[in-house]
């Protein structure tokens, strides 16, 4: 049978080309996984289980490189998955310089041990990337915020204009939905990446049947002795409890990639939104050739927001189908466990993809202050309707104020003259305000509110320091 093509990321530009996808591709998952047998050898080595110079020659020969992942794939349809192939590998490899040493491959160990704990490496290198990312995006929209702090722009309810606000208010709220994916993930680093050791079943058994008779007389000491030294030789957590069945670190990390792809797609729906033709706020950059389309010339299509949207439509739906693997039956669930694995991949390259586009779109944003007050004068100062019914309360009551507003505002709306002019004209307001203090009531540059204060309070609010 003739190998098919590698997954170039074809039909997921999104990820195509970006730092994670080399960071969760078949051979850094394989990789992981070899990592995870070697760094199990050296505990084991640390506690007596097994000879030092064997748990260093394991280590060496992982750290020359992986099988084949494509020949690892093929076997693993006899077994399911692809740790039984990788253990039978890197037996023949240690047996060839050493054949004592390759008894010790896999002492004791079972394949959840090894596949879990080389996911969790996977994820951590994975999501450090994207933290990464996200920091730096945060940074690019601190900055645009600033500088738009004061920049009046129409806000936008149920997708027409309604009050008027700041640009910067707005990025100030695209900065903050980024700062809290950064605060999950890192709730993820932060402990929740822990080794997997069990045996068979849960018991750590095997583990135990090889240990000299001192650590058999303690199991207790001995569980908590293999876990700490199997973290420390990861750089993962301990766990808590054999996990083969208590999939809670895999569900924590597709929830909080669930959440930042999200996240992310809420800025990338605004871009769009606001990037539209007859709005014209804001433009992505643009380098020559990029978002030109196949048959129309003049058109620079909006490709980084495009992509980190595609993301955010796919993840949190990868995700459900991650956490509907938490039934998992019995020590050990036939399917469910498997079922995790590719859209948990799915996840991490899909949202590292979204952040690293984003970091890119965050920082070329192009903001346009003459469109944003162009679009905000289109309705005339009806905008500021809601402050004008406040002002005239006192001197008409709450109903009769409403009333003249609607009245006044759908006749400025019919006519298009602004609704200061119609104001003035109303007989209920006779008297009531000179028509100069009507035209400042319904300027919509002075009525934003306290929205340059919430950017300063936004921008106070910082991402603590990465590791």
């Amino acid at each position: 049978m003739n190998a098919p093509a590698a997954d170039t990321g074809l039909l997921s530009p999104g990820r195509a080309g970006t730092p994670v996808e080399r960071l969760v591709d078949d051979a850094a998952w394989l990789q992981a996984m070899a990592d995870a047998e070697a760094a199990l050898a050296r505990a084991q080595a640390g506690l007596g289980v097994l000879p030092r110079a064997a748990a260093d020659l394991i280590t060496e020969v992982v750290r020359e490189g992986a099988p084949d992942p494509r020949v690892i794939a093929v076997a693993s349809r006899e077994h399911a998955n692809p740790v039984v192939s990788l253990v039978s590998e890197l037996t023949r490899r240690v047996a060839a310089r050493d054949p004592a040493a390759a008894e010790h491959v896999h002492r004791g160990s079972t394949s959840q041990d090894i596949f879990d704990t080389g996911a969790m490496l996977v994820c951590r290198r994975a999501l450090e990337a994207v933290r990464a990312d996200l920091a730096a995006a945060a940074e690019a929209f601190a900055v645009t915020a600033r500088a738009h702090r004061d920049t009046p722009a129409a806000a936008r309810t149920l997708a027409l204009h309604a009050v008027p606000t700041t640009f910067g208010l707005r990025v100030a709220g695209w900065r903050s939905l980024v700062l809290d994916a950064v605060e999950r993930i890192d709730r993820v680093l932060d402990g929740g990446l822990p080794v997997s050791l069990g045996g068979s079943a849960g018991t750590l058994g095997g583990y135990l049947a090889y240990a000299a008779p001192g650590h058999q007389e303690d199991p207790g000491a001995f569980y908590d002795a293999l876990v700490r030294g199997f973290a420390r030789e990861t750089g993962l957590a301990p766990q808590r409890l054999p996990w083969h069945a208590l999939r809670t670190p895999v569900a924590d990390v597709a929830s909080a990639l669930g959440f930042t792809a999200a996240a992310l797609g809420k800025v990338a729906v605004d871009v769009l939104t606001l990037s539209r033709t007859e709005v014209g706020e804001v433009a992505e950059p643009s380098p020559a050739g990029r978002g030109a389309s196949s048959a129309m010339p003049h058109k620079r299509n909006p490709v980084l927001a495009t992509m980190v949207r595609t993301a955010a439509l796919q993840v949190p739906v990868l995700t459900a189908g991650v956490l509907q693997c938490l039934s998992a039956e019995d020590e050990r669930s036939p399917g469910a466990w498997h079922a995790e694995w590719q859209p948990l991949r799915e996840c991490l390259r899909l949202t590292g993809g979204a952040a690293h586009t984003m970091v890119e779109l965050a920082r070329g944003l192009e903001a346009d202050p003459v469109r944003m007050r162009a679009n905000l004068a289109l309705t005339g100062g009806a905008a500021t309707s809601e402050r004008v019914a406040a002002a005239l309360t006192p001197r008409l009551g709450r109903p009769r104020a409403r009333a003249v507003l609607d009245a006044c505002s759908a006749e400025a709306a019919a006519s298009g003259r602004p609704l200061a002019d119609v104001l003035a004209e109303h007989p209920a307001l006779e008297g009531a305000a000179a028509p100069d203090a009507l035209a400042a009531l319904c300027d919509p540059v002075r009525y934003t509110g306290a929205a340059a204060r919430l950017v300063d309070r936004a921008l106070d609010r910082r991402p603590r320091e990465a590791g």
